[in-house]
């Protein structure tokens, strides 16, 4: 946020600056959703929903992991729909965690993921995955890491920052530990190569988080979800009641579309053939400028690269492309002390901007004689 804000300072400034830091689709949500909003609006779906969801939406989340994963039996009173994922993580680990207890999290990883645990006064245990490994756990790790007071193992795949997926071996082993799984599977559907599982169908014992911002450009939408076991649907549903009533009326009609509208499905696809062609040219491009990618990310759209041929503070690297390339870069130490050293780049741009964003770093590092 800090390198955003400073490139937004840029802008106003006069300056061009192309954003290759913001985790955010550039493209518009598909016409079929945001028409079903206006009817949402006109048949007057502006009350209080259930405060776990419209029932319509939360069917249609049960039979999309049906589909799309073969997990069956779950039931719509296990999905609580939230305004955005970030509620249902706080809600989530507000049911599980007291003061003192342990989450076993990557290091990269998500930069929100700990602080909500902190926020509850509990502890994020950090496990170093590593770029040879397409920044996977290793299991021996996790195994070494758990103690009496571990609650949960938090998963993310695809991964942000890395943008690489986890293996079902890996998955599985990691279920095979008896300890509830905290699944972010907000970027699923969003792979190039491979497939993303689903925790569900590994083990019951485990929290699935995922949304619509990513897959279906609704970041403005506010329109998450989470999929519970049966046991501890009353404890989050009572914190959603208390602190958020419901999710939006109309965001919730708009997801049902999301997830049934025939077009809908063609509108992403066509979304996914244009990252894929991003992310293609951002990791040859890269890599023929000597950042550093031994695995390619095949998920999300960021790229986290290896920038150790240029830098040793990440953050210092970021701003100084952004005052002298333009560019604005996402340092690596945002994520985690594993991510030093990295930058990360995101592809949820145009292809003509990422093309002039990294000639623009190029130029740079060449005059400034690191040479590519």
């Amino acid at each position: 946020m800090d390198v955003l804000e400073r490139a937004q300072e840029m802008e106003r400034a006069g300056e061009s600056v192309i954003h290759l830091e913001v985790g955010e689709p550039d493209f518009n949500t598909p016409e079929a959703v945001k028409n079903s909003a206006v009817e949402a609006l006109g048949r007057g779906d502006t009350h209080y929903t259930h405060s776990l969801g419209d029932a319509r939406l939360r069917e249609a989340i049960c039979l999309h992991y049906e589909q799309k994963y073969g997990v069956k039996g779950i039931e719509p009173r296990q999905v609580i729909v939230t305004s955005g994922t970030s509620p249902a993580f706080l809600v989530a680990m507000g049911a599980i965690l007291e003061c003192g207890d342990e989450v076993i999290l990557s290091n990269p990883h998500y930069p929100c993921h700990p602080n909500f645990v902190r926020f509850l006064e509990a502890s994020p245990v950090m496990i170093p995955v590593y770029e040879e490994d397409g920044f996977q756990y290793r299991f021996e790790a996790i195994r070494a890491a758990i103690t009496p007071r571990t609650k949960a193992i938090l998963v993310n795949s695809p991964a942000n920052p890395t943008g690489n997926l986890l293996d079902a071996d890996r998955m599985a082993e990691i279920a095979g530990t008896g300890k509830l799984i905290l699944s972010d599977e907000i970027y699923h559907g969003l792979v190039y190569e491979g497939r993303a599982h689903s925790a569900l169908e590994f083990t019951d014992n485990c929290i699935v988080f995922n949304g619509f911002s990513k897959l279906y450009a609704m970041t403005g939408w506010r329109l998450g979800y989470m999929i519970v076991p049966g046991h501890m649907v009353r404890p989050i549903q009572k914190m959603v009641q208390n602190f958020f009533i419901c999710a939006n009326s109309v965001s919730q009609a708009a997801g049902c579309t999301a997830l049934q509208d025939p077009s809908v499905a063609r509108d992403v696809a066509k979304m996914l053939e244009t990252y894929n062609e991003r992310r293609k040219f951002m990791v040859s491009r890269l890599r023929q400028m000597g950042f550093g990618i031994t695995v390619e990310p095949t998920g999300a759209f960021y790229v986290f690269a290896n920038a150790r041929r240029f830098t040793s503070d990440s953050y210092s690297f970021a701003f100084e492309i952004l005052e002298n390339a333009k560019v604005g870069i996402t340092p690596g130490v945002d994520f985690g002390t594993n991510g030093e050293g990295y930058v990360r780049f995101t592809y949820a741009n145009s292809l003509a901007n990422i093309k002039e964003g990294l000639d623009r770093i190029q130029r740079y590092l060449e005059k400034g004689q690191r040479k590519i």
